[in-house]
């Protein structure tokens, strides 16, 4: 009994283990998880059939876009925010402008420490962005008036929200919805201070922040294998049908392992997407895309990904932006 006993234990434990994989995998369906998913998936997973696109995308003055995202103003004028790690060693945020998405000027930089940033319209002619800053990693929020003051820099009210999930780290903002004096966003926090998880927040009148795990988004993206960390989205909607463009790591401190997914809040499922490339670059992360009119004034959509050099084809590592006509 004594030698049989922790032989009985072990094999209860595994096959509670292996239930407990099967019922995670089992949210991982080679199904579609909508057809906003399967939408998203058509049009930005070959990136040989884009309409245009840009590897290693920089602005006028050879600054790296890392991690961008983009969006287009009233008069077609393209806005892209993104961050570049300097010689001073650390992270600048910075806003650039652009007329063909292959060209981009940089028009302001928001200071060192600055990264991850995304943006959105109020609704009434002026910008939100949102960033993550250090040191003492947290979600920084600021409102300029017009497109002018975004350019220059100036905003209008500022918040750093408080580190509520984690006393490490809490960042990677995107701004899902601006209404009217409530700002609602995603991020991750730092879990345990070890591994990136799924938040969300508000942030109303530029005074009260109210942030929570989003244990469900996590969920859909672990019952894909990853467990490493769960980081940056981005909202996109299709045919009126709203998910996340979202990355996943398998393993944690593997950069060769970060890969994109679409999530569908109403069926808590996520579709990972085969990204192909020209050169058969094996890994994707800081995932975003939009919808806008392109270049040659055709509705599209608009994807943004960082391609790491550990899993980088060669000429591909980077930032990649691409839009494939609707």
């Amino acid at each position: 009994m004594t030698v049989r006993m922790p032989r009985l234990l072990l094999a209860v434990a595994l096959a509670l283990a292996g239930a407990l994989l099967l019922a995670h995998l089992a949210n991982a369906s080679p199904a579609p998880a909508s057809a906003g998913t399967a939408r998203l998936a058509a049009l930005a997973q070959d990136v040989t059939a884009a309409d245009g696109h840009r590897y290693d995308t920089r602005d006028d003055t050879g600054r790296t876009m890392d991690a961008a995202q983009i969006a287009q103003d009233p008069d077609g004028t393209y806005l892209a925010v993104y961050h570049t790690l300097l010689d001073d060693g650390r992270f600048h945020a910075a806003v650039a402008t652009s007329t063909d998405l292959r060209h981009w000027h940089r028009r302001h930089d928001f200071g060192p420490g600055t990264h991850q940033a995304s943006l959105a319209d109020d609704g009434h002619g002026g910008y939100v962005l949102a960033y993550e800053r250090d040191p003492r990693n947290h979600i920084a929020v600021r409102a300029y008036a017009d497109e002018a003051a975004l350019l220059e820099g100036r905003a209008q009210q500022a918040y750093d929200a408080p580190r509520t999930l984690s006393r490490c780290a809490e960042g990677t903002p995107s701004i899902t919805a601006v209404r009217g004096n409530t700002i609602e966003l995603t991020g991750h926090y730092r879990a345990d201070c070890d591994t990136d998880r799924q938040l969300r927040a508000t942030l109303t009148g530029f005074r009260d922040w109210h942030a929570e795990p989003d244990r469900r988004l996590d969920r859909a993206l672990q019952a894909w294998g990853n467990g490493g960390n769960l980081g940056d989205r981005a909202p996109v909607e299709l045919d009126g049908q709203r998910m996340l463009f979202v990355e996943g790591q398998r393993r944690k401190g593997d950069f060769a392992s970060w890969q994109t997914y679409a999530y569908d809040a109403v069926s808590g499922r996520a579709d990972r997407l085969a990204i192909s490339t020209h050169g058969g670059s094996r890994a994707f992360a800081n995932p975003s895309a939009t919808l806008v009119t392109d270049p040659q004034g055709r509705p599209a959509l608009l994807v943004s990904l960082f391609i790491p050099g550990e899993g980088a084809a060669p000429g591909e590592a980077g930032q990649l932006v691409y839009w494939r006509k609707l």
